[in-house]
């Protein structure tokens, strides 16, 4: 879900005109209008001076754990193909258990099958 200060309204008319001018269809998932900053306020993403939030992504399981975060100043752009990365490999790791490295893509080796131990990790997998 997406999250911010802007109202209902806002949200209504940027899914209805603007995105669908982007991208020819309706924001695929639900846009929550937090016009007072309570949830904000909760992840500490709120700035209290000017009414805004910070732009933050937030990793969440079922249970409320927070698995993964960024935050980044509105004049930077979020990279929707990362953010599905980190959710793919979250998603690897809650169905197999396995911990994903660094620069990991859908299909990859993860830890479980690189080594049996951290002393041959280099002869398997080096970082991009």
């Amino acid at each position: 879900m997406a999250i911010n200060v802007d109202s209902v309204y806002s949200h209504k008319v940027w899914n209805e005109i603007e995105l669908a001018k982007m991208v020819g269809m309706d924001i695929p998932y639900p846009l929550l209008a937090d016009e007072t900053g309570k949830i904000g306020r909760l992840f500490d993403v709120y700035d209290e001076q000017s009414g805004t939030t910070i732009r933050g992504t937030f990793i969440i399981d079922h249970q409320g754990y927070i698995h993964g975060m960024e935050l980044l100043t509105n004049s930077i752009g979020r990279c929707t193909d990362e953010i599905m990365r980190q959710l793919k490999a979250f998603q690897s790791y809650v169905w197999t258990g396995e911990m994903v490295p660094c620069d990991w893509q859908p299909g990859g080796k993860t830890f479980a099958q690189i080594v049996d131990n951290y002393g041959k990790m280099s002869e398997q997998w080096q970082p991009h």
